[in-house]
């Protein structure tokens, strides 16, 4: 199917995108109101100006997984505006409250494709930033915590495990065995040039996110200090909340379950507990979840009415998930 050969009615575009945005804030009601209920268990003053902090430099610390996306792009051959990249990933990052992820693929791929990015490539990409960014976290969480911390044996064997498990497929050879292996209809008709994803391409992705993950536990220290938390000196606890951070995040996000609710909190719980005080560590982790998500909507909210919209791409998402729900022959572009 050609979307740009095809003249969509209004009210379908109108429609498709209605019920994407219905889904997904679906699933960020679900969150908030959870993270709410939570918070009413424990009393504190709120410091704002750290948390203000803390958001921006959560929204920082996103920022090099955004450039490594549109390295890869531009490896694949597209020509996309980097300010449409950024747009679109800081968008999709809402996508991950829908169970299954697959919504942040489709959100990300709505808002990059156009006439210089084709949206079976665009789906790939997203693949190899993806879960380039959780090898790279899952990897510097078992080394530090493997430096530092010898005694969290069964978080450092989770954290290698995590590496392998979300690494190994953004390898080259392994996602060209990965890709050819993808049912037709599934791919769509684009080829995909595959051999564009070099090692080069990837040790970029490896050194940008890096610096990435190293502010999201600036991020995290951020929001302990607006909870109180006086004990968290820096550059030395550092280390230990970026390693903290990382395998929070890359945990929750193979576990499948949206925002990876209750897995991050668990981790960012136990290893917490090792710079500051039990209480201390389940509020913050509760508030950094809060500050996330909300840093995640208003930064989506001014990307998506400051920047140029591609509507009629909603349709297209829509008509490739019935296809495949029907076992038409034209599918959405997932890998």
């Amino acid at each position: 199917m050609d979307i740009e050969k095809t003249a969509w009615h209004p009210w379908a575009v109108r429609a498709a995108r209605f019920t994407v945005a219905v889904v997904v804030l679906a699933g960020v009601y679900g969150t908030l109101r959870a993270a709410f209920d939570q918070l009413g268990q424990y009393e504190w003053s709120i410091r704002p100006g750290w948390l203000l902090l803390s958001g921006l430099l959560y929204l920082a610390g996103l920022l090099p997984c955004a450039l490594f996306w549109h390295v890869v792009l531009r490896a694949f051959g597209q020509a996309p505006w980097l300010a449409d990249t950024i747009r679109a990933h800081f968008i999709g990052q809402l996508g991950k409250y829908v169970p299954g992820k697959a919504m942040v693929i489709v959100m990300r791929t709505w808002f990059v494709h156009g006439p210089d990015v084709h949206a079976t490539t665009a789906a790939v990409t997203v693949f190899v930033e993806t879960l380039t960014m959780m090898a790279v976290g899952a990897f510097w969480a078992g080394a530090i915590l493997l430096a530092w911390f010898p005694e969290q044996t069964a978080y450092i064997w989770l954290s290698i495990g995590l590496m392998l498990l979300s690494g190994i497929p953004t390898l080259p050879p392994v996602l060209r065995w990965i890709v050819q292996r993808v049912p037709q209809r599934l791919r769509g008709d684009q080829a995909v040039d595959l051999n564009a994803l070099s090692l080069r391409v990837v040790a970029r992705g490896w050194l940008l996110i890096t610096c990435g993950w190293f502010v999201l536990g600036l991020s995290l220290w951020a929001t302990l200090r607006g909870m109180g938390a006086a004990s968290l000196p820096m550059p030395h606890s550092l280390p230990l909340l970026t390693a903290t951070v990382s395998l929070a995040v890359v945990a929750g996000f193979l576990s499948g379950i949206p925002g990876g609710a209750l897995v991050r909190e668990g981790i960012l719980w136990t290893l917490l507990a090792n710079e500051t005080s039990a209480v201390i560590a389940v509020a913050g982790a509760v508030m950094l979840r809060l500050v996330w998500l909300v840093s995640e909507l208003v930064i989506s909210t001014i990307l998506y009415f400051g920047v140029r919209r591609r509507a009629a791409f909603g349709v297209f998402v829509v008509m490739k998930i019935a296809a495949i729900q029907t076992g038409g022959p034209d599918g959405i572009p997932f890998v």
